[in-house]
């Protein structure tokens, strides 16, 4: 029998590497949140057009999909460990670039080569590569709910951080620094968490590595790996478009875009949207918790399409509203329920393939929705920069998300997942050392 909240059994059962890998989800999301309500503030303060940092977003999102894809794509035959490791090193590396210049080609070039998230949300190998060790560490029955605990880590995290990125520029400006001086602290704090995690990645066990389920798994034929797949490539490909086509309607408004335009519109202050997003992912964290009661009620893909809908119409409504409170109210609203689709999602998507496909699985999804984020930011800045124009973003985002949510409702409400799980029974504690 479930309990108003999820079952808290398998948590439990992570183990050492578990809990680690929850650790690294929280200091990395608290680093993208700390950046992502200062960042696009911080392009304008350089004296960057709203031209160039459109074209800076989209770049940043090119360049994390394509350091992803290799990474991930390779994660199980390197080694997670390895990946994860290269991936914080990146984001490292980003932070220092943006941090220390102001000029346009060499901010490029970070953001081309470097990990760094201007949504708030995931970017680089982590989350791919972290669900892969996750979902071999816990039975399939009870995934949905540990990758709701997962994300809540993520939103908590990201809540926080953006909490931090706001009031930290604030005082900055109270203690006269301005322009993009004020908002070189966040940037500063968010490579200096990059090194963290490197660090805390480095106590990651062999046990967190991918493993063989039986002979005929270790046998596959590795001329029938394509991007790391084999078997599931057809499923995973078409979850992989509409996955893209979600992420691009979400790309307009992406949360440093967001809190630009409540800037501009309304005139709110760091400190002011740093609140706001703080309430706006805790919200969205905790709504998370309820979708594995409801995908256990009503499935996967059901609690993906259903609760998703909802809250791409209060989407549309944002820019509608007179004033920043009504705005702010639509907006929490809005992120109250915009979250349960993504614990089914995952749960989903490493349902579906063999347990040596899923670092590639997820990362090929992922970066599908890196690339449909990636290609709307350079139309959206550009449209918030007319006065006109500047709710249009809105009503894009609204419109496409929904045509996501009818066409995988269309495609998969047929296509029951068939886990392939080496985990017929409760296995017990995982195991954090060889």
């Amino acid at each position: 029998m479930r309990a108003g909240l999820p079952q808290t059994e398998a948590l439990r059962r992570l183990g050492t590497d578990g809990c680690l890998l929850f650790g690294t989800r929280f200091v990395r999301l608290f680093a993208y949140g700390l950046l992502s309500v200062v960042f696009v503030l911080y392009l304008a303060g350089l004296g960057l057009s709203d031209w160039r940092i459109g074209l800076l977003l989209t770049l940043t999102l090119v360049g994390d999909t394509a350091i992803s894809l290799w990474l991930t794509t390779t994660a199980d035959r390197v080694g997670r460990r390895r990946t994860l490791v290269a991936g914080a090193s990146l984001m490292v590396l980003a932070g220092l670039l943006f941090a220390v210049t102001g000029n346009f080609w060499l901010l490029l070039l970070a953001a081309v080569v470097g990990v760094i998230s201007p949504s708030g949300g995931e970017v680089g190998p982590f989350l791919a590569v972290e669900q892969a060790s996750l979902s071999q560490i816990v039975p399939g029955q009870r995934r949905t709910d540990v990758f709701a605990w997962y994300n809540l880590v993520g939103s908590v995290a990201m809540a926080l951080g953006s909490l931090c990125g706001g009031v930290v520029a604030q005082l900055a400006v109270g203690a006269g620094l301005a322009g993009a001086d004020a908002y070189r602290p966040v940037v500063i704090g968010y490579a200096t968490l990059g090194a963290l995690l490197a660090v805390m990645f480095l106590f990651l066990s062999p046990a967190a590595e991918v493993r063989p389920v039986g002979p005929g798994d270790a046998a596959e034929p590795q001329a029938r790996s394509f991007l790391g797949l084999h078997k599931s490539r057809g499923v995973v490909f078409r979850l992989a478009l509409l996955f893209g086509l979600d992420a691009f309607g979400g790309g307009f408004v992406m949360q440093s875009l967001l809190a630009y335009w409540l800037h501009v519109r309304f005139g709110a202050d760091p400190a002011s949207l740093g609140v706001v997003f703080l309430g706006a992912n805790l919200l969205a964290g905790v709504s998370a918790l309820a979708a594995g009661r409801l995908a256990a009620r009503f499935g996967l893909v059901n609690t993906m399409v259903f609760t998703h809908l909802p809250s791409n119409v209060l989407l549309i409504l944002v820019p509608l509203m007179p004033s920043l409170p009504w705005a702010v109210g639509v907006l929490l609203l809005r992120f109250s329920i915009s979250q349960m689709d993504v614990p089914t999602r995952q749960a989903y998507t490493v349902a579906v393939v063999r347990p040596d496909e899923r670092s590639a699985a997820a990362g090929v999804t992922g970066v599908a929705r890196s690339v449909g984020a990636s290609l709307s930011p350079l139309l959206s800045a550009g449209l918030m920069g007319v006065p006109a124009l500047a709710s249009l973003p809105f009503f894009l985002a609204g419109g496409i998300k929904i045509a996501y949510d009818l066409l995988l409702y269309r495609a998969f409400i047929a296509h029951a997942p068939a886990d392939h799980d080496d985990h017929r029974d409760d296995p017990g504690p995982a195991r954090s050392s060889p």
